[in-house]
């Protein structure tokens, strides 16, 4: 049976993870707070930070950009940072 979070990021009731996405006090906030489909959203986000910034996920600059982005996109409706060619005003 799955679990429902009230989603942070969707403003409604979905279905949650079905495990926390990371160890510690944020991944436990992530699995409490975050849909599937949010948790989906946020996996494309990165994956596009990742390639046009070149980030390596072994940099820990690279892990703590990411972590802020992440936190501003699932937690504070805040707009991330996209490189330039994603820019809707561009």
């Amino acid at each position: 049976m799955s679990r429902t979070v009230e989603c942070t990021k969707m403003g409604e009731a979905l279905e949650g993870l079905d495990f926390a996405p990371f160890p510690g006090e944020l991944g436990q906030r992530v699995y409490d707070n975050v849909s599937k489909e949010a948790w989906k959203q946020w996996l494309a986000q990165q994956t596009i930070l990742i390639n046009e910034y070149r980030l390596s996920s072994l940099d820990p600059k690279a892990q703590s950009f990411l972590k802020e982005e992440m936190q501003k996109f699932l937690f504070s409706g805040e707009e991330i940072e996209m490189p330039k060619e994603f820019n809707k005003d561009s």
